[in-house]
């Protein structure tokens, strides 16, 4: 096991990778990542713009044969989480996005890395599911994994927003031992909007028409927000979390944007139905692609690169914020590396 671990350094494979947001706060806790795999073509450009040290193979994962995988130390990924969504059918592993998380453990198993960690949606733990993920930790087991999975909300690990999230790690059984979550560093007070996005409130302009891109002659790279009418779904429930509190869950949608902080708590006028305050000192206007990805904790000089500005908040929404990987990595190299 020893000579396994150093032959591989700190080489680690992401699967599911999106735009990298786990990747990044891995590589940020010292580790590298050598191989990487994402099958939606309007992220690729931004995935290697990102990540140049990264190979990005651009296959539908079910296609790629574990042998053309390189060794590696770890695996890590989020397989897709519509399938298992509390918002969505949950069809979980009867649905075909849901079989993916089937095709991460399918790699796992051929490739035998010490360390593999996964994440995903609060649905994936409600109790319609509780078989199949029997299944697949046995599964894991099997191969030869020690699992340890928690629900665990960013906002405690230096995220400005409630993000509640699965996480899977699991230990090869030769190292003999576990991951152990309580382990991890928590950081209070949790950090606010004003924190995150304070200074980039005068500066955030509208997307051109049909939500186009303003491209280069923004200012500040994606600081450019979504326009358009609210959904009936939307309007349901405030949607405004003041300067001093952390961000609604950044979603994968511009439709579903948090409004930005300058404006007034929405008033309930009814049963599952809120209005924006006419009296309200500033305008109401969903957060800006940056504003997004600041509160996901991307670093400025992440740029997202897309033509319609629903992809950045896609992409952003998706992934995973990136101080949340760096504490979950930077607990998994102390346990493995801190010594090599």
């Amino acid at each position: 096991m020893e000579q396994k671990k150093s032959s591989m350094d700190k080489s680690i494979v992401a699967l599911f990778s999106g735009c990298g947001g786990l990747d990044l706060g891995f590589r940020q806790a010292g580790f590298k990542i050598i191989w990487a795999n994402e099958y939606d073509k309007d992220i690729w450009q931004t995935y290697q713009n990102n990540h140049p040290q990264t190979y990005l193979d651009q296959r539908d994962i079910k296609q790629i044969p574990s042998t053309e995988i390189p060794d590696c130390l770890g695996i890590i990924g989020g397989p897709p989480c519509q399938s298992w969504s509390e918002g969505g059918s949950q069809r979980g592993i009867n649905d075909e996005r849901g079989k993916l998380f089937l095709e991460y453990v399918r790699i796992i198993k051929a490739k035998q890395p010490l360390f593999f960690l996964a994440e995903n949606v609060s649905g994936i733990l409600h109790q319609k599911h509780q078989q199949a993920i029997k299944n697949i930790i046995a599964a894991l087991a099997e191969a030869g994994y020690l699992v340890s999975f928690k629900l665990l909300n960013a906002m405690h690990y230096n995220v400005p927003q409630e993000r509640k999230r699965v996480i899977f790690v699991g230990y090869n059984f030769d190292l003999n031992k576990s991951f152990n979550f309580d382990s991890l560093v928590t950081q209070n007070p949790v950090p606010t909007l004003k924190d995150a996005i304070g200074d980039l409130q005068t500066t955030a302009i509208p997307a051109l028409a049909k939500n186009k891109s303003n491209g280069k002659t923004c200012l500040i790279p994606n600081h450019e927000y979504a326009l358009g009418g609210y959904s009936s779904i939307y309007l349901s429930r405030n949607r405004v979390r003041s300067w001093h509190e952390p961000s609604f869950t950044i979603q994968a949608s511009s439709r579903h944007a948090p409004i930005h902080p300058q404006a007034t708590k929405m008033i309930n006028v009814g049963k599952d139905k809120f209005i924006f305050d006419p009296n309200s000192p500033s305008a109401y206007r969903r957060l800006s692609v940056r504003e997004c990805a600041r509160i996901q904790t991307f670093p400025d000089d992440f740029i997202f690169d897309y033509d319609n500005v629903n992809l950045g908040y896609k992409m952003i929404g998706n992934a995973v914020p990136v101080n949340f990987s760096y504490s979950l990595a930077k607990r998994i190299y102390e346990d493995l590396l801190k010594d090599k």
